[in-house]
């Protein structure tokens, strides 16, 4: 009997867990079209369609019985599961997976607390344990202590998204891109904040240095990764260049991917980000 890890499209994989994982697909619609995050629409194709788009798009859960195909699939085999699911405060998938999960002994449902690359170290962390010898049992316990400790910083690019997702005014939008303000936002209990706001990319930069210090620093004995929303990582590049003395601390190059449709339909393109557990 081995340990499944199962997780939702929201959470950002790198190349060398996507074997690993089993991934159940939220969708994604702009306005009348739906897609099937990470099927029928990839990270590129939601960046350009997000550009175009007049409305913000909006994701829905997996169905309990999505889930529960899964399940029977690994039960089937002998198999028991850890399912690490975005955060119940973002989205009714933590239910459906629960839902889903009562008639299967062995399947243990977390839910991340988080999204997008808070996902990714939390799943980094599951398949470490996993590959530790762990039980499904075991890891999910684990995992339900170390999520306590993620955090998710993100400088974003432009006010523009945060606005039409009404999560600031247009006047403090049309305000901010005047005097080029950048805002920092963070993903902590599962739930967006704006911490501050900072003028051009570089203050930006170093204020997003100065909120994960705060927050309590990096322990780099734990997953840390860095995302980058849009078509391009050139700001992302810029940052890590930029906030290299917090890094080489603890690595000799952080690992980053793209982050997918929850985080960046806030964001926007063009914004950076860090997950990482705090100490």
């Amino acid at each position: 009997m081995s340990t499944r890890i199962i997780v939702d499209s929201t959470t950002d994989l790198t190349e060398d867990m996507k074997g690993r994982v089993t991934v159940v697909p939220l969708t994604v619609h702009f306005g009348g079209e739906a897609y099937r995050d990470g099927v029928d629409i990839d990270h590129r194709i939601f960046y350009e369609k997000l550009v175009e788009s007049d409305v913000l798009p909006t994701t829905s859960q997996p169905s309990p019985a999505v889930f529960e195909s899964v399940y029977r699939e690994v039960r089937g085999s002998g198999d028991e599961a850890v399912v690490i699911v975005l955060s119940a405060k973002l989205s009714g998938t933590y239910q459906s997976a629960s839902i889903a999960a009562m008639d299967y002994f062995g399947i243990h449902v977390v839910d991340s607390g988080t999204a997008a690359i808070g996902g990714t170290i939390l799943t980094k962390l599951a398949l470490r344990l996993a590959d530790q010898g762990l039980s499904a049992g075991e890891i999910a316990a684990r995992l339900e202590e170390e999520k306590k400790r993620i955090v998710i910083v993100a400088l974003v690019d432009t006010l523009e998204y945060l606005q039409r997702g009404g999560r600031i005014s247009r006047t403090a939008a049309i305000a901010g891109t005047v005097l080029n303000l950048k805002p920092v936002l963070s993903v902590i209990d599962g739930e967006i904040g704006v911490l501050g706001k900072a003028r051009g990319s570089r203050q930006g930069n170093n204020l997003l240095v100065q909120q994960i210090e705060k927050a309590g620093g990096v322990d780099f004995s734990l997953p840390v990764m860095l995302g980058y929303t849009g078509l391009s990582d050139a700001l992302l590049l810029k940052y890590i260049e930029d906030s290299r003395r917090l890094w080489e601390q603890g690595m000799e190059q952080p690992d980053y991917v793209t982050i997918g449709s929850v985080i960046g339909t806030h964001a926007g393109p063009g914004a950076v980000a860090a997950a990482f557990f705090k100490n």
